[in-house]
Parts: structure tokens; sequence; C-alpha cells
């Protein structure tokens, strides 16, 4: 054997032997976890409805409940590039959720994304955006939480692809990118805007939606709350205040919706409904207020209209409006209360990216039930009436009646979001 063979061997050998150690310490400390003390709490009424408000504000729910299933017991699925995980119980049970759990072990695990056995929590948890939270809040949140009712339901397995799946190598990445400051995404300093910034930035953890990212899922913080088109089938639009003034929007109908999902510019669709319906509609007047603060600035840039082209009346894509939109939507564009949303400067055809209303035509969009009694009936897709030419000619036709946008929406942009439909879509309506 050469020195270099027997070199190469050893390397190997001392490699193995690294692995084997860390394996053997994540078998202990998961052996320790596994048996750590139940803990108990105890805590006021006050500190309890405290954390009830702030879990809300957090939008645990959204990730952590499965619809129709029990509350925070986990399993829900959320999809990203590297594979679909599922949010973890966060019952008091002992054996599958936070039942061992201290308030520092929380307090570690929602600021830094380390569990109590140590393994590395995927960012999908969005640590990155709670890491400012408060310990008094988080202790306050745990409370809550360490009070609810123990559901004894195992977590579900990930699917994640390699090499998002090992989990060792999140101590890198959150070395590269966890600490970073989310840079503010508007210009203030009251304390309303204080107020909202946490609301928006940390709890709600906006950004982890609206953020674009990079190749390795990191935030790209230079670009913060510009929208991302990377998580869905539809695109988290931009909020920043030039991009909320752009297409309409003002405080009053930010506040009005958050509360009830419904506003003059638009209604909450796909994931933003969950959290309209979870979080935002059961804050305070004050937070939502707040929030909408932070979003536009102290000095809030004014709404921009939407100009109509003249060259939109009796186009030929008016005659597809006619006879497929217009039953709905009114004769022009007007909408109806509770049936069908009004596409008068509505914020998604005012977006410079048609994506949104290209896979609202093509999908159709289901029954929405918004907070309360509001409620939008479901629309049907037109991806198999419609060829992409058709649907790239109502879109540019509809953006410049309603929305001030010129540009015509190119057929190829339809037709690779047409290939990228759902299988439960592809159907067609």
């Amino acid at each position: 054997m050469s020195r270099a063979t027997r070199f190469i061997a050893w390397g190997l050998l001392l490699l193995l032997a690294v692995v084997l150690i860390a394996m053997l310490a994540g078998w202990i400390s998961r052996w320790n976890a596994a048996r750590g003390p139940v803990q108990t709490v105890s805590a006021s009424a006050e500190q309890l409805e405290r954390g009830r408000y702030l879990v809300v504000a957090a939008d645990c729910a959204a990730c952590h409940t499965v619809p129709g299933g029990a509350p925070f017991a986990g399993g829900f699925p959320l999809k990203s590039p590297f594979g679909t995980i599922h949010g973890t119980n966060l019952t008091p049970d002992p054996d599958h959720g936070i039942g061992r759990y201290t308030a520092d072990d929380f307090f570690h695990a929602l600021t830094r994304g380390e569990a109590r056995d140590g393994h590395q929590l995927y960012p999908a948890m969005p640590y990155v955006s709670y890491r400012n939270v408060t310990r008094e809040d988080s202790d306050a949140m745990y409370a809550w939480l360490m009070t609810r009712h123990p559901v004894a339901q195992a977590n579900r397995a990930n699917d994640v692809r390699f090499p998002a799946n090992i989990r060792t190598a999140l101590h890198g990445w959150n070395l590269l990118f966890a600490g970073r400051g989310i840079p503010t995404a508007s210009q203030g300093n009251s304390a309303q805007w204080e107020r909202g910034r946490y609301l928006v930035d940390t709890l709600g953890h906006c950004g982890e939606c609206h953020t674009p990212r990079g190749r390795l899922g990191q935030l790209k913080l230079d670009r913060t709350l510009t929208g991302n088109a990377d998580l869905g089938r539809y695109a988290a639009p931009d909020i920043t205040p030039d991009g909320l003034a752009a297409r309409g929007w003002d405080a009053d109908m930010l506040q009005r919706y958050l509360a009830t999902g419904d506003s003059p510019r638009a209604v909450a669709s796909d994931e933003m409904l969950t959290v309209v319906n979870l979080s935002t509609s059961r804050l305070s007047d004050g937070d939502r207020s707040a929030m909408a603060t932070y979003l536009l600035g102290d000095r809030a840039p004014s709404p921009k209209t939407a100009a109509t082209l003249a060259s939109t009346e009796n186009a030929p894509a008016q005659r597809l409006y006619f006879n497929l939109c217009a039953g709905c939507h009114g004769r022009d564009g007007e909408g109806v209360p509770n049936v069908a949303v009004s596409l008068r400067e509505n914020s998604s055809l005012r977006e410079p990216d048609a994506r949104n209303l290209i896979v609202a035509i093509l999908d159709g969009l289901p029954v929405h039930d918004f907070p309360g009694t509001g409620r939008m009936q479901d629309m049907p897709g037109f991806a198999a009436d419609l060829s992409d030419a058709e649907v790239a000619a109502l879109s540019t036709w509809l953006r410049q009646r309603h929305g001030g946008q010129t540009t015509a929406v190119n057929e190829t942009q339809v037709r690779d979001l047409r290939k990228a439909r759902p299988r439960d879509t592809a159907g067609g309506h």
C-alpha cells in the first residue's frame, strides 16, 4: 500500500469516526430529550391572554394545524423548492409535542431554530424572522400553548430532497443567513411605526413570503417585501410603500383588508386568506393600524390611480370578457358584492407581472369564506376553454382596461404557467 493510499484510508476512517460520533451524540441527545421531565406551567390569566394574542399575531395555527384537525397538533404540509416540510405538534403532549420543553427550550427553538434535542429546524419555521421576539412575549406564548389540550399525534416525516435533507448542514446555513438583521421596508420612527414593524417583520413574519429568496432559500434582504414568486402558484406581491401606492393602496384600505379580507383594491386569496382568517382579522384595530403605518411609512406616499386605455373599447378581447366574465364581474368590471370581485383598479390587474391574473384565469378560484359573513363565489378556470393566445389577449385587455398597464401579456408566460399547473387543477372546470 502506497503512502498516498494509506493517507486516504486514514482520512476516510477519521471521517467515518466523526460521523459515527455525531450520530451517537445525536441519538443520546434525542434519548435524553425524550426522557426529560414533563413540564407544568402556572401563569396568570393576563399572561395567558397575552400569550393567546401573540400566538394569533405570529399565525402559528396556519402551519401547525391541519384544516379540520386538532388545533396545533401539526401535520400541515408546507411546500418549498426543497421539498415538503410538515408543521410539528405544538401541543403539550410529552412524546410528540412540547410537553418536555422548558420556557428556555421554547425561546431557543423559536428564535434560533434549534429543537430541544439539538436537531436543527428547517427555516420553513420562520425563526429568522422570530429572532427578535422578546423573551417576555416568548414566555407568554409558551405558557398559553402549554395550557392547551395535549394531543398524542405523531409528527409527520418530511419529504425534503438531498442535499437539503442533511440537517447538520443547517448549522452552516444559520451561520451565513440566520443572524442578519431585517432591514426596514419603510421610513419612520413613531411609536405606531415601531409597533407595526414588530408585528410585520417579527411576529407576522410577512417577509417570509413577500421577500424574494436566493438559491439557498435565504431571504434577499436588499429587496425586503418587494414580492416573491418562488414559493407557490400565486406570487406574493410587492408590499413596500412604493409598491402599494403604485397599485392604489392607502392606510384605510390596508386596515380593512387585514380585518375582513375584502377591500376596494382586492380580496384575500390563497395563503393570504388563511393569514387573514387565522391572524390579522383577530388582531386589535390598533395593531392593524400600526401594521398599515409600517407598511406605508410615517409619511405614506399618495395612492396612484389607474388610467383606462381608450383602445380597450370594442377591442376583440372585449368579446371574450363579455362571453366569459361579465356575467359575474359586471358589464364593465364593477363586480357584485359577495359574488365576484370588482375589477376596476383591482390590485392584481395593476401588478407589473401578470402572473396572478393568468393563474386565476387558468385555474379559477375556490369559494372564499371571509371573517364574519363575507363570502365570494367560486370562479371556474378556463384552461380547457381558452388557448394561450386567448388567455394572453384577455389578460392584456383586463390590465389595460382596469389596471393601467400598457404592456401586452406574452403567450410564452401563459404557456409556462399552464405547464406548471398542479395535477389537481389540470383538468379544467
